[in-house]
């Protein structure tokens, strides 16, 4: 038995979304996660994020596994791409919106034209105790001076659901990103770890961000990060409450509202689909095989899911050409298969050759 995904990203973050609105799914957490982010032996993304049923009222429920296997709590470019993936699969139309339940709150995006979705990402949490972090509360902003390997940063934290930390620089290029980055990340200021920061301004409207996820690293965009970098920025005074937030895979329209809610429209785009087999769905031998037997017309793969075994002894798709093949294998002496063999080589040496 196979399940299948569909890979979309948005504005580079990328994200491997499946469909598990009936309950059907199994737990991805931990090694399944980040078996199937792997950018080399599994799909590769910064994510994966499942659709499940709704448990408080909501439309469905969102889970985010970043690529370390770790749970988030939420994600702007996956939100978006989560919107993305139910109206593909749905048929929805333009101005189609879902209450989607997350470990942050409801979150609503609403589908745009085009590749865009706007989503409301509710309210910036401010108070330490909510990011959750331990840098003094301020005046509204909990900012303050830390040692960051060796360095003395100044950082701002704020909560978008999960927790961040804003840092602003005069110059992307020259910061030692890849030694601040994870230092940052699991500095003791945040005890559930944090995502990262650097921005700078270059304008009232307009700021220009470098982003380290938590649970991911490096990453070329983040949109809960792109409105914390918004909150804590205008509240240090250096830029206005709407802004176009430049990441590394493109620009962010961010806009902190007159109900205190955050605004933020961006792209979600499909990059492809394909099916995984239950042994990367962290089923076990005996749950693939009871699958497989309960439904008769699905299909699988003998090679890659009956490594342990046949699952349909009694039905085994593979049973008509095991038997000519051991059929074959009775009529034709050992001399003969290598002369058969033989011919077969000289045969493909002389096409290849061209006589």
């Amino acid at each position: 038995m196979t399940r299948p995904f569909r890979k979309y990203q948005g504005l580079g973050n990328d994200f491997i979304l499946m469909d598990g609105r009936r309950g059907d799914l199994p737990d991805y957490g931990g090694e399944p996660a980040r078996a199937l982010c792997d950018r080399r032996f599994g799909i590769g993304a910064d994510g994966l994020i499942l659709a499940l049923p709704p448990q408080q009222g909501g439309d469905v429920r969102m889970q985010i596994l970043n690529a370390d296997g770790s749970e988030a709590e939420m994600c702007g470019n996956g939100i978006r791409c989560f919107a993305r993936f139910l109206a593909d699969l749905d048929g929805s139309e333009v101005g189609m919106h879902w209450r989607v339940e997350t470990p942050a709150g409801l979150i609503i995006p609403k589908l745009l034209d085009g590749d865009q979705v706007t989503v409301d990402m509710g309210e910036p949490i401010l108070e330490p105790e909510g990011v959750p972090s331990t840098i003094p509360a301020g005046n509204p902003l909990a900012d303050a001076e830390l040692v960051v390997a060796g360095e003395r940063v100044k950082v701002a934290a704020v909560g978008m659901g999960n927790p961040h930390a804003v840092v602003e620089v005069s110059d992307l290029e020259s910061i030692d990103f890849d030694r601040l980055g994870p230092a940052l990340e699991q500095h003791p200021a945040f005890p559930a770890r944090t995502n990262v920061h650097f921005v700078v301004v270059e304008a009232a409207d307009r700021l220009r961000v470098k982003v380290w996820e938590r649970g991911a690293g490096p990453t070329l965009a983040c949109g809960t990060g792109a409105c914390a970098t918004l909150v804590a920025t205008h509240l240090r005074g250096s830029c206005g409450r709407n802004a176009t937030v430049e990441l590394p895979g493109g620009p962010l329209k961010i806009s902190w509202d007159a109900t205190n809610h955050l605004q933020m429209a961006g792209p979600a785009v499909l990059v492809f689909s394909g099916s995984i087999p239950d042994q990367q769905s962290g089923n076990t031998a005996q749950e693939n095989q009871a699958l497989a037997g309960n439904d008769k017309n699905t299909v699988i793969d003998c090679a890659t899911a009956c490594t342990e075994g046949c699952q349909r002894p009694d039905a085994c798709p593979s049973a008509q050409a095991r038997a000519q093949a051991l059929a074959f294998l009775d009529q034709v002496s050992l001399d003969q298969m290598v002369n058969l063999a033989n011919n077969s080589v000289e045969e493909r040496t002389r096409r290849r050759i061209g006589f």
